[in-house]
């Protein structure tokens, strides 16, 4: 399966002495032991001051202190408010559904978050007129299934299209090995309430694998050659797929939509 474009191949303490004989030390001994304790209390500093506190048993992949992504603020802005179920964005009533397959490595795709899904949220989803199914595909290579399982993960905790949203601006070049352990921590770090350790845990558990092979076999099941493909219809109705003439064509899509609230 290939994304929509003109080319498609492209993270000890020490041990307790048995107390010594009580015996009084001469005051050469007493000042050559003053001299060892406090280079003994030096050397604790200087290690406490290299690790910043920390013990040896601390997860050396934590995700606590890693960069966050500047575009965290405007992508909480944009769905701030709107609930989400897993890989469900919107109203769990909404008379209309959107059901997209996407590769997170697709520019068109990317494409199509950008300059289209942004207005339809604010048009249809954000009104409650619109529910948002989002089905991800991993076909262009393993940075499409490595960001597949970590967005899978986040819809575990409800945060699944915030996570997809700041992949995507920071999408390079497919199968050039952009999407890293280090980018995915970093889009979590940026997502208040969103557990960034747990996302990069989860991304391989198995449920996540089930969850992926079973959108894999619903893109058979609705005939998906491309990507991004976008079904619209009456929630609980099978949808129509929309043909899009470029990933900005909003027109094509929100005049799906109105047919279906209409009907």
């Amino acid at each position: 399966m290939a994304s929509r474009k003109q080319s498609n191949r492209e993270r000890a303490g020490a041990a307790e002495r048995e107390p010594a004989p009580k015996r009084q030390a001469s005051p050469p001994v007493l000042i050559a032991a003053g001299v060892v304790l406090a280079l003994l209390v030096a050397g604790l500093v200087l290690a406490v001051a290299v690790t910043g506190g920390s013990s040896g048993d601390e997860d050396a992949s934590s995700t606590a202190n890693v960069a966050t992504l500047p575009q965290g603020g405007e992508v909480a802005k944009l769905l701030a408010g709107i609930p989400q179920n897993g890989n469900v964005l919107g109203r769990p009533s909404a008379p209309v559904t959107l059901c997209e397959y996407a590769d997170l490595q697709c520019p068109y795709c990317r494409g199509f978050d950008i300059e289209s899904m942004e207005q339809l949220i604010g048009r249809y989803v954000r009104t409650g007129q619109l529910k948002i199914d989002l089905r991800l595909i991993a076909t262009l290579g393993p940075d499409s299934q490595r960001g597949r399982g970590a967005v899978l993960a986040a819809a575990k905790q409800d945060k699944m299209f915030q996570l997809a949203k700041l992949l995507y601006l920071h999408q390079g070049a497919e199968n050039s090995g952009w999407l890293t352990d280090d980018l995915i921590a970093s889009a979590a770090a940026s997502i208040p309430g969103l557990d960034g350790d747990w996302v990069l845990e989860q991304r391989v558990a198995p449920d996540i694998a089930t969850q992926a092979q079973e959108m894999d076999a619903d893109a058979t099941a609705d005939a998906v050659q491309v990507t991004p493909t976008i079904i619209v219809g009456k929630s609980g109705e099978r949808g129509q797929q929309v043909e899009l003439s470029s990933p900005a064509d909003y027109r094509s899509v929100a005049d799906a939509i109105d047919n279906a609230l209409s009907s």
